[in-house]
């Protein structure tokens, strides 16, 4: 894909670069509304809800990539504690949780006001970053809730790297 810079004072929607990364990428996807863009990912563990909401009064564009398991409320305060840790892991994004459905959601934006503009490759590298993330840190999230693990063993988990081959 070749890099398009979006930038203009003119009124411009920056999900259609993102839906040009997310056809790029054969994801299947829906624009359900003019600020909204919601593709569906497969990751390395499960599967990701992915979605670009753009906010043109504000010029806020938020990407949001959700893990498919939601968790049961008895168990959010740990979730909550997990949080924290993986939250100082993180040097771009942050993860929340929805106290309605227990679901948890990667979450960045970005601010593109006054013309500002963004890039294809920005956004690849942002859909990247929002799934890696995700990756490394989804198995904290099932050790907590079916491995019985405490949040500091769970993040350990997740921060392990291997280093060779067996």
């Amino acid at each position: 894909m070749t890099s398009t810079m979006v930038k203009t004072d003119e009124a411009y929607n920056p999900l259609d670069l993102a839906e040009m990364v997310i056809m790029d990428r054969d994801w299947v996807f829906d624009r359900p509304a003019d600020g909204e863009l919601i593709a569906e990912v497969n990751g390395a563990l499960c599967n990701y809800r992915v979605w670009f909401n753009w906010q043109e009064d504000s010029g806020g564009l938020t990407l949001c990539c959700s893990l498919e398991s939601k968790f049961p409320k008895q168990i959010l305060s740990k979730i909550h504690s997990l949080l924290a840790l993986v939250n100082e892991k993180l040097w771009l994004g942050h993860f929340d949780i929805c106290s309605e459905d227990g679901s948890v959601t990667f979450r960045h934006s970005l601010l593109l006001r006054e013309g500002a503009g963004t890039t294809a490759e920005h956004l690849q590298e942002l859909l990247d970053l929002a799934i890696s993330e995700s990756d490394r840190f989804y198995p904290a999230f099932q050790s907590v809730v079916w491995g019985g693990k405490t949040p500091a063993e769970a993040i350990e988990i997740a921060l392990f790297e291997t280093i060779a081959e067996a």
